[in-house]
């Protein structure tokens, strides 16, 4: 790869050009379209692989579900070489990784080679979760940082919508996701293929942007640091020369950086990373991929046939993606912390309203799997529906994206990238308990399982209240160890 920040100055690099750090932060937030694309894709594949390999119910949870181990374990890794080999080099081994997973997954013939392929997935998208959010609050100016930082949760929602189209595009035959389709491949392998097109697109976008100008003070290179601050931020000598100084200054107040300076006194971690990890693992625990993954014993617990589930899909992820635009406008104005602790009200009085309508549900015929689907009619139908809908709402326009944003500016310089990969592989992990807890738990009591996610929404306001001080505004330089645990931080918010 070419040293991009060599690059020469042209006279206007001495204007504000906050539109270049827009355009930057775009093509780093691709890794969140894939982190959706793949999360979406599964479900118009799923029923194809299970009858094409003959699987039971359990074989084909963990097919789907190893992705989200891989996406934990590459997260994990992300920071580590985020660090030794820089932020837009790592966006580029995520993206081979997520294209030799599209490949492979669509010419499996197997189930064991299948979870191979999704695993190595899982890889590259939990590497692209991670440095995402990290390259763009480091390249970002403060006054945009929140909303350049939630285009990481706008990507995740167009892909999580994208491959819902494409999927049902594929699939739209007689023979459904299983029909023969171009080269004599059936539907849902090319439903894997298509995501070859979005990771060819962010490897070749990591090629084209600079690096993170605090990696490069870290590795002492002050003054390719300063040529990528003047080119995107387009600030003046003198500012970047007091900005390159307080970055230093940041990092040098400990030794050289390590997974050892994440320790602490409270059991093992220093308190900032644990309030990462648990807003990360909160954001999993309300259950909001619950409504993606299993949608379709909503919809037709509500009157609605198998055809409406699609529909209702894509109705619910356009949602998703309105609220994120909103979420962005908000997070630099109304802030970080009163966002989410709207967000927790919202998704606990939506959660609550589901609960208890499906604790009024009545046991219809079993489906064609044997299993008998809760019905809920009249009044509790037309709410429970109302609140799922609301739920989306709620969340998107807070946890979903301002998690991200918190994640990547509320660690200090040295430590960013390794908080980063822990707390974000702690959200993978969550997610992944989520996922495979939800049908054994469904089976037990719809009506209970939205009772605990309505319990963790009304922890996560308590959390945010206790824990979470406003960020908005502040030069990353300004984040210490302290930051977010001390209260005093937190004043004027």
């Amino acid at each position: 790869m070419s040293d991009r920040t060599n690059l020469p100055l042209r006279p206007e690099d001495g204007e504000r050009h906050p539109a270049r750090a827009v355009g930057i932060s775009i093509a780093a937030a691709v890794g969140g379209f894939l982190f959706g694309f793949d999360t979406a894709v599964i479900n118009g594949a799923v029923d194809a692989v299970e009858s094409n390999f003959s699987l039971t119910s359990g074989v084909t949870g963990l097919v789907v579900a190893i992705a989200l181990i891989g996406s934990a374990v590459g997260a994990w890794f992300a920071g580590s070489l985020a660090d030794r080999w820089g932020r837009p080099k790592v966006m580029l081994a995520g993206a081979v990784l997520f294209v030799v997973s599209s490949i492979g997954s669509a010419i499996a013939f197997a189930a064991w080679d299948l979870a191979i392929w999704r695993f190595i997935g899982g890889l590259g998208i939990g590497i692209a979760s991670v440095i995402g959010p990290t390259y763009i609050s480091e390249i970002a100016p403060a006054s945009l940082r929140g909303r350049l930082a939630s285009l990481q949760q706008m990507a995740i929602v167009l892909g999580i919508f994208v491959a819902l189209l494409s999927d049902k595009a594929l699939a739209s035959g007689d023979g459904g996701a299983l029909q023969e389709l171009w080269f004599g491949l059936e539907a849902w392998r090319w439903m894997f293929l298509v995501g070859v097109i979005p990771s060819v697109i962010y490897g070749v976008l990591a090629l084209g942007i600079p690096e993170s100008p605090r990696y490069l003070v870290a590795r002492g290179k002050d003054a390719a640091a300063a040529k990528v601050l003047r080119r995107v931020l387009g600030e003046t000598p003198a500012e970047i020369d007091t900005r390159i100084v307080d970055i230093r200054k940041s990092m040098e107040r400990e030794d050289k950086a390590s997974f050892a300076d994440l320790r602490g006194s409270r059991l093992g971690l220093h308190p900032i990373v644990w309030v990462g990890i648990l807003l990360a693992i909160f954001q999993q625990f309300v259950g909001i991929n619950v409504i993606f993954y299993y949608s379709t014993s909503l919809w037709k617990s509500v009157g609605f046939d198998d055809s409406f589930a699609f529909t209702a899909s894509v109705i619910s992820s356009i949602v998703n993606v309105v609220v994120t635009v909103i979420a962005i406008l908000l997070v630099d104005n109304l802030g970080r912390r009163k966002l989410l602790l709207i967000g927790s009200i919202g998704m606990f009085v939506t959660l609550g309203i589901m609960a208890i309508g499906f604790a009024q549900a009545t046991l219809g015929p079993p489906d064609a799997d044997g299993v008998a689907q809760p019905v809920l009619e009249g009044f509790w139908g037309t709410a429970t529906l109302i609140a799922a809908n609301g739920f989306i709402v709620f969340f998107g326009a807070s946890w979903g994206p301002v998690m991200w944003v918190l994640l990547g500016e509320m660690f200090p310089n040295r430590i960013r990238a390794k908080a980063m990969a822990l707390a974000t592989a702690a959200n993978w992990l969550a997610n992944f308990v989520v996922t495979v807890s939800f049908p054994p738990l469904r089976d037990l009591s719809l009506g209970l399982t939205y009772g605990l996610y309505a319990l963790f929404a009304l922890l996560s306001f308590f959390f945010v209240l206790a824990k979470i001080p406003e960020t908005k505004g502040k030069e990353l330089e300004d984040m210490t160890m302290d930051v977010v645990v001390d209260r005093k931080a937190g004043a004027g918010r």
